[in-house]
């Protein structure tokens, strides 16, 4: 939901959109207390609003643990982390409030934080669990230690970290072999690296050539053949999709029915990174 403010939406048409995607199955919604300046999470409260029960159908995702200099928090005066147990406390009431809701399906810290303490970030979850404020918790863009000190302290159910086939880090730094270990289902941001795999670059033909191909052999729209290349990893990844537009909602969807044979899987992953495995 982080373009959301973007998308120049009246709150009848964001919640069309809402009731749409829960339509196609996509019931999760991601927001973050600092998306659009802070104003977000507002903007799906007021769309919520017109049909609070919806709120039983669908599941509201957020992340706290960044403070931006924004007018909407003038006490902030530099960019920077917090994880304190006042900070985490204070992010999840602003967001309840924001999003109309009594409760988080999901809480993440949105960054790793140098000054993170992890008992007291374990001790805050569960204080917010027993508040029936919060549900579930997890972490985003951790490496795989950092997850892991955590997690041991209290259980998490997710990394939300980048993934693309012009990011594949994950896949090689044990971000998502950890993950899988753990039987904890990463989330991906930024799936289509941005929408950088649409653009006409030179950098990017040849892997845009190929995923274009694979998409023809399969009768597939080529965003859903990225989507499918993504979920097809033993972590099993849930992509988000950043967009307003129903269409391209519809076409992550469809990647969910989609199995590419293993020679095409190695096929754009060998265009991305521009040489064939070692």
């Amino acid at each position: 939901m982080w373009r959301m403010g973007e998308w120049k939406m009246s709150p009848q048409e964001r919640l069309a959109l809402v009731e749409q995607c829960i339509e196609l199955g996509v019931t999760s919604f991601d927001h973050a207390d600092i998306y659009g300046n802070y104003g977000v999470e507002e903007l799906f409260g007021e769309a919520l609003a017109l049909r609070p029960a919806l709120r039983e159908r669908i599941q509201l995702i957020s992340k706290c643990g960044i403070q931006l200099v924004s007018p909407a928090r003038p006490a902030h005066t530099i960019k920077q982390y917090d994880t304190s147990a006042a900070h985490i406390t204070a992010s999840v009431d602003n967001s309840l409030k924001a999003l109309r809701t009594d409760f988080l399906d999901l809480l993440l810290i949105h960054r790793p934080d140098p000054l993170m303490d992890f008992d007291e970030i374990a001790e805050t979850f569960e204080q917010l669990r027993a508040a029936g404020k919060v549900k579930h918790f997890g972490v985003s863009n951790f490496s795989r230690h950092q997850f892991e000190c955590l997690h041991r302290r209290i259980p998490l159910v997710t990394n939300q970290v980048e993934f693309s086939p012009l990011h594949t880090t994950p896949m090689y730094d044990e971000t998502f072999d950890g993950l899988q270990d753990l039987r904890v289902a990463p989330m991906i941001w930024s799936p289509l690296a941005g929408g950088r795999l649409f653009r006409d670059d030179p950098a990017t033909e040849a892997l845009r050539s190929t995923i274009g191909r694979i998409a023809n052999e399969t009768g597939q729209p080529f965003g859903s053949v990225v989507f499918a290349w993504i979920m097809q990893l033993p972590s099993r990844p849930i992509p988000l999709t950043g967009s307003g537009r129903i269409q391209a909602i519809e076409e992550a969807v469809r990647a969910t029915q989609i199995r590419l044979s293993r020679s095409q899987w190695f096929e754009i992953l060998r265009a991305a990174q521009g040489h064939e495995v070692p």
